[in-house]
């Protein structure tokens, strides 16, 4: 903040971030810290490139007013972003209850004994945000696959999730099958026994099973 006997400013420089083709805004808000009225003008070394509202005007004793300072769209950037343009804030403390219309030239000539206070400003070009880089298709050299992005917006590795999600759940439906065909081998292997015993030919579970087993075996051989 830049202090001063009769107003303050805030901020002490006009920062314009600088976009080409384009009118850029700035403001600055004056603070009077006397019990009097002020009154103000503001000048700049280029006034064909700026357009500062208001220009001229009273603050009331302990109030602010808001000034804003609107750059002219430009063509083309300096070099470096430098800015050799100036702006001057006079202000004088004028009687109660003035208005605008009070406001004359001859106040802030100091040659006819007035008593102005100046304050300088400086105006600061900053460059605007730049935006982020378009990720390119295809994977690049040293880059995974797997970090490539297809043109409906998923990754390549969702396939590869599926394909291991299906070969998991196979594999599973093929233990279950293999545990189900160890299990009718041991009835199998029971029945076998008991029908040597009472040698009275072969029951019809014995049959069943025999046929349930060629079942499982062709369907593990289709899984497979």
């Amino acid at each position: 903040m830049s202090t001063a006997e009769l107003l303050s400013i805030e901020p002490h420089e006009l920062k314009f971030v600088l976009e080409l083709q384009k009118q850029i805004s700035s403001s600055l808000q004056l603070s009077n810290n006397t019990d009097s009225y002020v009154a103000f003008k503001v000048k700049t070394t280029n006034p064909k490139k700026y357009c500062v509202r208001p220009n001229t005007g009273i603050v009331l004793p302990r109030s602010t007013c808001d000034v804003i300072v609107t750059m002219q769209a430009q063509n083309e950037a300096p070099p470096d972003l430098v800015c050799k343009d100036k702006f001057l804030l006079q202000s004088i403390k004028t009687h109660d209850g003035a208005t605008t219309n009070d406001i004359s030239a001859e106040m802030f000539n100091k040659e006819l004994g007035h008593v102005v206070e100046e304050s300088k400003l400086r105006v600061v070009y900053v460059a605007p945000p730049q935006p982020p880089s378009p990720v390119r298709e295809g994977s690049e050299e040293g880059s995974s696959p797997r970090a490539s992005v297809s043109e409906n917006g998923n990754a390549n590795g969702a396939d590869s999730t599926t394909a291991k999600e299906l070969i998991s759940r196979l594999t599973e439906e093929k233990n279950n099958a293999i545990q189900q065909n160890n299990m009718l081998r041991q009835e199998l292997d029971l029945l076998r026994r008991e029908s040597n015993k009472n040698r009275g030919g072969v029951s019809m579970i014995f049959v069943t099973l025999i046929g349930l087993l060629g079942i499982i075996m062709g369907y593990l051989m289709r899984k497979t």
